[in-house]
């Protein structure tokens, strides 16, 4: 029979610290583990001598530890590190700090505060299979844009043109142009026509047009010496975006045929304009555990799309809420930004909004609110968006918006 006992697990790269409290908040026993087979199998034994199903308090959502310790049996409890840190006054008035003092406070506020906090409820290995996916195509992207613009500004410095020819420069013939002709030259209409035709343009824009893209550009006075240096350059940025492309578009097959597998990704494809990828990017960081937002409120406040309330006596504000699932909000506010383009309600939110004197950004994540009510609806009873079964609900929220 398990002993009623509390875990602080401090989480670190190499190593972890544990600590065990008894119900009164006396500490039973602390160790210190290696973040490898041996230190975590050693972990799993060291929480077996105190029972099955113990509550473990600790800073991450997610990871492998996390993943052992719930498949172990145990109720992990995700604490977010805001909290902890708000907590430590509590333990001691200097800001001394330590992992095994971490531990011991995450343990104890488990015991006094547990109730606060839920659970964290195993995700299917489809989901977590998924949100792998979507997370390193989301870290790639970050990757090709920070690439972009220093490809964009390089080229900006010694050769302009290169940069506005086509629609953008880190697109597959615009990186074959820089490729083909990585320093400045005098081009004819016909050796563009020529170029684009080897490299399928589907661009409807004739040679001649892009040719005047090309001259319409300012000229650099940069030496040919440093000219071709930079070329140089241009040529070691392109031959890493390249490939980039290449594991981009590779992702987005796999996350295809990943949403296949999963009943939830009809429900949030059904939303207008949300495509494969944006509904891929929602339901990874959703998962498949209802349970794990029990209200709309709830889901609204972890992406970030709910302002915060300060109110004390006859002072009130609102503030940006910047503690949230920052993945998830990006997702939720590009489907919000998309859904306008084709919904008139949603369009009709974000005017109105606009109207009320709400920036772009703000406008979207109004919005975003609105449509977090219908996607918790949807992913929790597994059925596609209809505008005439969610007329309610719209016009709650035109109200609130």
């Amino acid at each position: 029979m398990s002993r009623c006992v509390f875990v602080g697990i401090d989480w670190a790269y190499r190593s972890h610290a544990v600590c065990v409290i008894d119900r009164s908040g006396s500490e039973l026993k602390s160790l210190q583990v290696s973040h490898d087979q041996a230190g975590l199998s050693e972990l799993l034994r060291f929480l077996r001598s105190f029972g099955k199903a113990l509550p473990v308090a600790i800073e991450r959502p997610s990871g492998l530890l996390i993943d052992l310790l719930v498949e172990a049996g145990h109720q992990v409890f995700a604490i977010h590190p805001n909290a902890v840190k708000a907590s430590r006054p509590r333990y001691r008035s200097s800001n001394a700090k330590s992992d095994a003092s971490d531990a011991f406070m995450l343990a104890d506020l488990l015991r006094t505060d547990g109730h606060r906090w839920q659970p964290l409820q195993p995700q299917s290995a489809h989901i977590r299979g998924l949100r792998a996916l979507v997370r390193t195509r989301d870290d790639l992207v970050g990757s090709r844009i920070r690439l972009a613009n220093q490809l964009t500004a390089l080229l900006d410095s010694y050769w302009p043109g290169a940069t506005v020819i086509f629609a953008a420069v880190d697109s597959p013939i615009g990186l074959a142009f820089i490729e083909r002709w990585p320093a400045p030259r005098k081009l004819s209409a016909r050796q563009i026509d020529a170029f684009c035709k080897r490299q399928g343009y589907s661009g409807k824009r004739p040679a001649a047009v892009l040719l005047q893209r090309l001259e319409a550009a300012a000229v650099s006075p940069c030496e040919p010496a440093l000219a071709q240096a930079h070329a140089v350059a241009a040529l070691a940025l392109v031959a890493v975006l390249k490939p980039l492309l290449v594991q981009i578009k590779a992702l987005e097959r796999q996350i295809e045929a990943a949403m296949q597998q999963l009943p939830q990704a009809a429900s949030i494809m059904s939303l207008p304009r949300a495509g494969c990828i944006c509904a891929a990017q929602i339901l990874a960081e959703l998962g498949d555990v209802p349970q794990r937002f029990p209200t709309p409120e709830r889901l609204a406040a972890e992406a970030g799309v709910v302002p915060v309330t300060y109110e004390s006596g006859k002072s009130r504000s609102v503030a940006f809420r910047w503690a949230c699932n920052h993945r998830l909000r990006r997702a939720i506010t590009c489907l919000a930004d998309n859904s306008r383009l084709t919904s008139p309600w949603a369009a009709s939110v974000y005017h109105a909004a606009r109207k009320r004197g709400c920036d772009h950004p703000h406008a979207v994540r109004i919005l975003a609110r609105a449509w977090s009510r219908v996607i918790w609806r949807i992913w929790t009873d597994g059925s596609t968006y209809n505008p005439a079964l969610h007329t309610s609900a719209m016009i709650q929220n035109i109200e609130e918006g």
